[in-house]
């Protein structure tokens, strides 16, 4: 490059920066009317702010402000973490929604710092929380106290926008100082849009309080029998609630003074109090300030106190689409009963909804059955079972019923499973179209091969398939079979120990082996994600190259083959027998954390290869980290 094509860079990148610095004060019809190459280098070098009041503009101009969005992000996180949007609106998504807790509750780090002056701005807060789904109500008082004064339209905003509310661990609805975060979660939860609510389960008051008259109405004789039974108070804390502090004035309704006389004020506090207290003009003499309904609960590190507190209210709970139940420590059989009795109840009612059950820990798989026979009706359920668990012989059923599993997840942790309720699970659920299965352990000689039979034959409209760390050495006609019998779009194998037996019967089976498995995903027409990650395939990658051999390709569109010990050499070759006129960029290939380091140029040279007719993924090999892999593939 010259001097003067240098001077002529550095010249412009200075204009630009002055652009940005007094950008408030200059005319914006003229950096509009800028030529849409010059607003295009523009663009990486402009605020948030900037990017967000010109980019209605610059759409209407047809151009895009992704560069700037992407710059941003880069400048957030660094060049090591890539970007996963593609459109502008995911890209300033992503960018905003990173941005905007921090800044709200004053967290920093080292682009906050450098951005400071435009980044505590309201109107940068406002801009952001148009783009937020979800907002996590923190004990930090003063956002929250900020939000009931001078940033009330920063709230109003929050309302309209916000799907999603989380509550934090630390946050505690008893006592003088709650009155703020029960406000802003009563605008949220109430006023606003939001129907999906997430709590750390620590304190079992707080979980009453939010789901009071939120799609349920339990008797309050259920409530206060089971705060007899339980110590509602937080980790950590002694206190047990009692009275809730009254908050209404002495100018409060006579109805709600009965409710306090009744006791039913523990549970809840008037919708209309909390708007008087905070906003006066806004729900006081509102007949429409009512409980708003919540779809979606999660309950994260969900104690005994708060499964007792799930498991009063979900009888009722007619709205609840979704569950999510997640424990530190694994459930017991009489905790796994008690959940059961109340899906029971709830799903016995024409009105319930409840279509996605995720639970985590259960103390072991054979409990999948009783769950689902108390909730026959769930479309998606999802488990975790506890590490080392050992389930108990299975007692079958007399007359199993069909399910309507549509969707099944399993994280079995390496215990050890018994497959005859995995299979008859499938069996009776003929509309399953996604099956996910991580950590499956059959104890003795029994092979997964049962499992993948009875998925193809009980199962034709199974699309997706996943297996994680699930010995599948021994599953070779099984897996063919499968791949012949089901139309699936995607089919994930990773670490799953394929070509470690055939390996045994010579290196000429195994090769054959192999190349059957190619050639039936090859005629899998329907298929178009294929995952063998973490399977040792080394120089087998060379047979990839017939998936894309003249005389019906594969119709692939995404191919990972991470974590193989692919050599330079080979994966060379595999790049040089691909045919060129058939791929045309329409293929992902993943090859992260392969040995590119023992023969850098040749890697890049594949590399550079394959770049000209697929997208490919390189990254996160370390020699250092992988002794055990190369070992393995001596």
């Amino acid at each position: 490059m010259s001097p003067s094509e240098t001077h002529h860079i550095c010249l412009k990148k200075l204009c630009f920066q002055v652009v940005r610095r007094h950008f408030d004060s200059a005319n914006i019809r003229a950096v509009l009317d800028l030529p849409a190459p010059l607003i295009q280098d523009l663009l990486p070098h402009l605020t948030v702010c900037q990017l967000d009041e010109l980019q209605p503009a610059l759409n209407g101009r047809g151009i895009s402000t992704l560069p700037g969005w992407v710059a941003v992000f880069v400048d957030m996180r660094g060049r090591k973490h890539a970007m996963a949007s593609g459109t502008e609106a995911e890209a300033k998504h992503q960018v905003m929604k990173t941005l905007f807790p921090s800044v709200f509750y004053g967290f920093t780090d080292a682009f906050i710092r450098r951005n400071i002056s435009y980044l505590r701005s309201p109107s940068f807060l406002k801009a952001a929380a148009k783009c937020v789904r979800k907002f996590t109500v923190m004990k930090v008082p003063k956002p929250l106290r900020a939000l009931t004064a001078e940033q009330r339209p920063l709230l109003k905003i929050l309302e309209e926008f916000i799907h999603s509310v989380a509550v934090s661990s630390c946050i505690r609805l008893s006592g003088e100082e709650s009155r703020i975060p029960r406000y802003v979660l009563h605008r949220l939860l109430d006023h606003g849009v939001a129907e999906a609510l997430s709590v750390h389960g620590k304190c079992a008051f707080t979980l009453a309080w939010l789901l009071y008259g939120r799609g349920s109405q339990p008797s309050h004789a259920e409530l206060r029998n089971l705060r007899e039974r339980r110590k509602w108070s937080g980790s950590g804390e002694d206190e047990v609630p009692r009275k809730r502090l009254k908050l209404a004035d002495e100018s409060s309704s006579k109805e709600e003074k009965e409710e306090e006389q009744r006791g039913e004020s523990d549970f809840s506090v008037h919708p209309q109090t909390l708007c008087r207290m905070f906003s006066p003009g806004d729900g006081a003499s509102s007949s429409a300030c009512l409980r708003g309904r919540i779809d979606c609960l999660e309950v994260i590190d969900c104690g005994v106190d708060c499964l007792g507190v799930v498991c009063v209210f979900l009888p009722t709970f007619f709205s609840l689409r979704s569950l999510t139940l997640s424990t530190s420590a694994p459930l017991t059989g009489l905790d796994v009963s008690t959940l059961a009795r109340a899906l029971r109840r709830l799903c016995s009612h024409s009105s319930a909804s409840l279509a996605h059950l995720n639970l985590c820990l259960l103390p072991h798989a054979g409990l999948i059955e009783p769950l689902l026979a108390a909730a026959p009706r769930v479309t998606d359920l999802q488990v975790e079972v506890d590490r080392g668990s050992r389930a108990p012989p299975r007692v079958a059923e007399s007359e199993p019923a069909e399910l309507r599993l549509e969707k099944l997840t399993m994280n079995l942790g390496h215990a050890e499973s018994d497959l005859d309720t995995l299979t008859s699970v499938l069996r009776r659920s003929p509309h399953l179209t996604s099956f996910s299965v991580t950590g499956l352990w059959l104890s003795g000689f029994t092979s997964v091969g049962r499992l993948l039979t009875a998925l193809a034959e009980s199962n034709p409209l199974l699309v997706h398939l996943s297996l994680e760390d699930t010995n599948l050495s021994d599953c070779l006609p099984q897996i063919l079979h499968l791949l012949r019998s089901c139309r699936l779009k995607e089919l994930q194998l990773k670490d799953c120990r394929l070509l470690e037996k055939w390996s045994n019967k010579g290196e000429s089976n195994k090769e054959e082996s192999f190349q059957q498995l190619v050639a039936a995903v090859k005629a899998a027409t329907s298929l178009h994600t294929l995952g063998l990650a973490h399977n040792r395939l080394a120089k087998n990658v060379r047979d990839l190259v017939e998936l894309f051999s003249e005389g019906s390709p594969t119709s692939l569109r995404r191919l990972d083959l991470s974590s193989n010990f692919i050599q330079p050499a080979d994966l060379l070759d595999f790049a040089k027998g691909l045919p060129k006129a058939r791929l045309s960029q329409q293929l992902t290939l993943d090859l992260s954390r392969n040995p590119w380091d023992r023969d850098p140029d040749t890697w890049n040279a594949a590399v550079e290869e394959l770049s000209t007719v697929c997208h490919v993924r390189v990254e996160g090999w370390a020699s250092t980290n992988t002794m055990a892999d190369y070992i393995s593939n001596m």
